[in-house]
């Protein structure tokens, strides 16, 4: 994520840079979408040398929100949600995922990629009851993300809300106080709210992990996988929800426990403010 303001999709998309790789459409790639640039396929693609199931990963953290969306609308009466670093869309979203259970359940996406900024209508197409909106802005800016009047005029605040940080913060070195911006956006809600984050980290496979880091580096973009620890410190304060940290693959499966749920490089995990 770069720059630090916020703008909705009604204000007007910003210049694509073709020449400087981006997460998310590196993401896109992985998942087999066609919104990406020759230099993040580049990208993408050397790191995929380095880590030869980063696609199959890709999709484990898909999975994981709608794990996520599914237990905190059906187990935890949640009706709110902000997702930070939302990604290029791919069905199902976190909003159909949600209001598929509750219809009136209200998301507002967040994103720094002009390329989702032009996809924003299809994460805008939302039931009667509910609503679904997305705000151009980088986590970078958190006060300016809770200011937005789109935000301000879709969330209630004074109700809980998911915050939803999904493969986003290991594109924050630790000079950018990636727990201070984190701290921020939940200092700002209320009691019952929670908080899911998944992360890549090098506990797993340390030799995989740092050829990603590596080649990811090489090519002008920032990966910093963290520990369980550094992982689990952002949720401090918050109560761990069951599982507690865990594997991102066996983080409340649907079904049994993968055989090998470290098969995925991230740890995951969903806390509640009490």
């Amino acid at each position: 994520m770069s720059g630090s303001g916020a703008q909705t999709e009604e204000a007007g998309p910003p210049a694509v840079d073709s020449t400087i790789p981006h997460s998310a459409r590196v993401y896109d790639w992985w998942l087999g979408g066609k919104d990406n640039f020759a230099v993040d396929r580049a990208v993408g693609g050397a790191m995929l040398e380095a880590i030869p199931t980063l696609r199959q990963m890709a999709s484990e953290n898909r999975r994981f929100v709608h794990r996520v969306a599914r237990h905190l609308v059906a187990d935890r009466g949640i009706r709110q949600f902000l997702d930070i670093g939302t990604g290029i869309p791919t069905r199902p979203n976190l909003h159909e995922v949600a209001q598929s259970i509750a219809p009136e359940t209200r998301v507002v996406y967040v994103d720094n990629d002009p390329i989702v900024l032009a996809h924003a209508r299809a994460l805008m197409i939302s039931t009667e009851e509910g609503r679904s909106r997305y705000i151009h802005a980088d986590l970078r800016a958190p006060e300016a993300i809770l200011a937005d009047a789109t935000l301000v005029g879709t969330l209630d605040l004074t109700q809980p809300v998911a915050l939803t940080l999904i493969a986003v913060l290991m594109l924050l070195g630790d000079d950018e106080a990636p727990a201070a911006r984190v701290r921020t956006l939940m200092d700002a809600l209320p009691s019952g709210s929670c908080l899911a984050i998944s992360h890549p980290t090098q506990d797993f496979n340390p030799e995989e992990m740092g050829a990603a880091v590596a080649a990811a580096t090489h090519g002008g973009m920032t990966l910093v996988p963290r520990t369980r620890d550094e992982v689990e410190r952002f949720f401090d304060g918050w109560e761990l929800i069951e599982p507690g940290m865990a594997p991102v693959m066996a983080w409340r499966p649907d079904g049994e426990v993968p055989a090998d749920p470290y098969a995925a490089y991230y740890w995951a995990g969903v806390a509640r403010k009490r």
